[in-house]
């Protein structure tokens, strides 16, 4: 699971990318993009850490990968348009601020055009995809002749939803029709999170991602505002600094702590925890999962030799001050196998193999 960071030349993506990675990386078209592992900046875990002071600690992460420059004219777009296919989710960081030494390749900083001319390109390459496989399954002589018509069917169908503009992340599909179209390389089906890269003028303005996202009222997009400027500033202040910077801006936390946590669960994911004097540690699970498969997560013989699971809430923990007030208030929760594991959930599972 991974995601694909896109935009056009000189947006700050190798800045942010760096940033996220503490990578500095090089794109080669001939080789493949450079690929990172970021950090999730969740205050929870910081809190959990700051409570145990465990010897060791093992904070979740995502993989995120840089891709090639984009370009207004579509057909040079093509090996961003592949690499995209390999991603989970799409981040489009789009520049919106104002700097007269960088260039702007289309000529102008517009970031609605810049998101447009994006998801134009997606639509097209979804729709000639689809085109080209009606032609194929036209020409084919296939055994099972009723799942080609229901190919094409379904096909036809995607088509005009297309044609009408809308995205494929819009389009309903039945079971049996995602298994039909589940090795296609559909780009609107997948989610995209626009980063917008503001000045430091910008950054104070609650309502910016709000007036673009009026004219993008497609399900599947996430907004989110962050100045890679001031963010490389902040990476270089101590703790006191850095919090008096962000309460000047008015942040309970850094646009990019936040970025990170929208990213990973983009992707359907979410984390527990386990927690103690030798390791606090945020397990990467995925969203409905029961609690066995959580607890496969960390070994498959707990798994295999599940026998229950106790859970403590984050928000108890904090609430009460430590685990022991919240074994006495009875929050320590015993869960079976039924259990859906939950965004935040301190876990101890018992198991016997």
């Amino acid at each position: 699971m991974k995601l694909g960071l896109v935009g056009f030349p000189q947006v700050g993506k190798r800045t942010l990318f760096r940033l996220l990675t503490g990578q500095h990386p090089k794109i080669d078209d001939r080789k493949a993009a450079p690929l990172g592992v970021a950090k999730v900046r969740d205050v929870r875990f910081d809190r959990l850490v700051q409570i145990y002071a465990p010897r060791q600690e093992t904070p979740a992460h995502f993989e995120f990968t840089l891709l090639p420059d984009l370009d207004n004219h579509a057909p040079r777009n093509e090996a961003t348009l592949r690499a995209l296919e390999k991603v989970d989710v799409i981040c489009h960081l789009v520049r919106d601020f104002d700097e007269d030494s960088i260039y702007h390749v289309a000529g102008s900083v517009d970031p609605r055009r810049d998101v447009r001319i994006l998801n134009d390109e997606l639509q097209l390459n979804d729709l000639l995809f689809i085109e080209k496989r009606l032609e194929r399954l036209q020409k084919e002589q296939r055994k099972d002749a009723q799942k080609a018509i229901s190919e094409r069917d379904l096909l036809t169908r995607m088509k005009s939803h297309l044609d009408m503009g809308y995205p494929l992340r819009s389009f309903v599909l039945s079971k049996e029709e995602e298994k039909l179209i589940a090795s296609y390389p559909f780009l609107t089906r997948k989610m995209v999170i626009i980063i917008l890269n503001v000045g430091e003028n910008k950054l104070k303005d609650p309502d910016l991602a709000s007036r673009l996202k009026e004219h993008f009222p497609e399900p599947g997009f996430e907004w989110i505002v962050v100045s890679a400027k001031i963010e490389e500033e902040l990476s270089l202040l101590g703790p006191e600094e850095r919090q008096a910077f962000l309460e000047e801006y008015h942040l309970d936390q850094s646009p990019l702590d936040r970025l990170t946590l929208l990213c990973y669960r983009s992707l359907g994911l979410i984390s527990f925890f386990t927690v103690g004097p030798d390791e606090v540690r945020a397990w990467t699970n995925r969203q409905g999962a029961a609690a066995p498969q959580a607890a496969g997560v960390i070994h498959s013989d707990i798994e295999r030799g599940f026998i229950r699971a106790e859970v403590m809430k984050y928000h108890d923990l904090m609430r009460l001050g430590n685990e022991q007030k919240v074994r006495e208030v009875g929050r320590l929760m015993q869960k079976g196998r039924d259990y859906v594991v939950e965004d935040g959930d301190i876990i101890n599972f018992l198991f016997n193999v």
